[in-house]
């Protein structure tokens, strides 16, 4: 069969997003529905630390939907024409207006997509957008992805922010139920990685009445290494290095918590603006030489090893460690689609030095817990 112009059909904005839904949100089944749910509370969370923290509630209501509120400044439905982010309106009906506040270092990934609302409502069979601001509260409805009426107050408003309450298109997607267990567990890592943010997760659909959790952890990554420690069953309260450093070659912010606690083996869990990276990255391996770094150069200083020796491989450095390295930048580098990766040579080299110097840092703060560290590593590798 023969095909020539008159045969291409070229999908664009709305048409397009609905009749490829996979190409947006992953696929049409659960992972799909929750990508949607990371969507929309991706740009809440990204208000919320655009003004310097605050809450992110979701809930799980009984009919099927999903309603997303924050506590930001409230974003107006119309473009205000001074260069700030695109108005609600544009977000809800144009992918080209973005996700939200401009990238920068605050900027969190909840999803692997990050298609923002604009994809949540092509998706959805319908979508109400509140924004409250100026003690007044705006409302606009949807069905699937089309304006019904025009934004319109709809009465006086207590405090400012924005909600997002959506319905996934039945005739779209596979399945509308969504894991409470999933969804939390991601609000959590969130939450961790953010110091300033509240996130609560409830679930309205329960016979049995409604179901909540709350996040907010002011010790950030050094609450999630004790956290992940705690899973391994050792019993004792670990002790936590932690540091953070700006480092403007690379255009972001280091955060890192490592302790050496509990049974053989290492975890390590690295971070881009938020999103696991699954498939590590120049972050990990710029943490494995920092650490390295300053573990040789503590052992040689001490006459652990010798000049000759070579310092203490990955292997054995990662014996019973527990560690979170999260990057935020500007404008992150990932490899693949879906964000698995992070790339940039200038993460790794950067990131090596700013662990091996406040690791060394620490070390000499600490110079007992740090004998006792670096012994294990280099004499005893295989000591729980």
């Amino acid at each position: 069969m023969l095909y020539d112009a008159a045969d291409i059909e070229v999908l664009e904005g709305l048409a397009a997003v609905r009749r490829r839904p996979g190409m947006w949100v992953g696929s049409t089944g659960e992972r799909g529905l929750h990508q949607l749910v990371l969507d929309v509370t991706g740009r809440a969370v990204n208000e919320v630390l655009a003004g310097g923290g605050g809450r992110v509630d979701v809930t799980l209501t009984a009919d099927g939907g999903v309603r997303v509120t924050d506590d930001a400044a409230g974003v107006p439905f119309e473009d205000t024409g001074d260069g700030a982010a695109p108005g609600l309106e544009a977000q809800l009906t144009s992918l080209r207006a973005g996700t939200g506040p401009e990238r920068g270092p605050h900027i969190a990934f909840l999803g692997h997509f990050d298609s923002g609302l604009f994809v949540a409502n092509a998706l959805s069979g319908r979508l109400t957008a509140e924004a409250r601001y100026g003690g007044v509260r705006h409302v606009q409805e949807y069905v699937r992805g089309v304006a019904a009426d025009p934004p319109a107050a709809a009465g006086p408003a207590t405090g400012s922010g924005t909600t997002v309450s959506f319905w996934p298109d039945t005739g779209i997607f596979e399945t509308t139920r969504y894991s409470f267990v999933v969804l939390a567990e991601r609000f959590r890592q969130v939450a961790f990685l953010n110091r300033g943010l509240e996130m609560s997760l409830t679930d309205e659909r329960p016979a049995g009445g409604p179901r909540k959790v709350r996040f907010r952890f002011p010790g950030g990554v050094s609450d999630f290494v004790a956290a992940l420690a705690a899973e391994t069953g050792a019993g004792v309260d670990p002790e936590v290095i932690a540091f953070e450093r700006e480092i403007p070659r690379m255009a972001g912010t280091l955060e890192a918590a490592l302790t050496w606690h509990g049974p053989a083996g290492e975890r390590l869990r690295g971070f881009a603006n938020s999103l696991f990276t699954r498939e590590g990255g120049t972050h990990l391996d710029g943490f494995r030489d920092g650490v390295a770094g300053a573990v040789t150069d503590w052992a040689r200083g001490r006459g652990l090893l010798t000049a000759r020796e070579a310092g203490p491989g990955a292997e054995r450095i990662g014996e019973g460690l527990t560690a979170i390295v999260s990057v935020k930048l500007e404008q992150p580098e990932f490899l693949g689609a879906v964000r698995g990766l992070l790339g940039g040579a200038e993460v790794r080299v950067c990131v090596a030095e700013a662990v091996r110097e406040q690791l060394g840092g620490w070390f000499e703060e600490h110079p007992d817990r740090a004998a006792a560290i670096v012994d294990r590593i280099v004499r005893h590798p295989h000591t729980p």
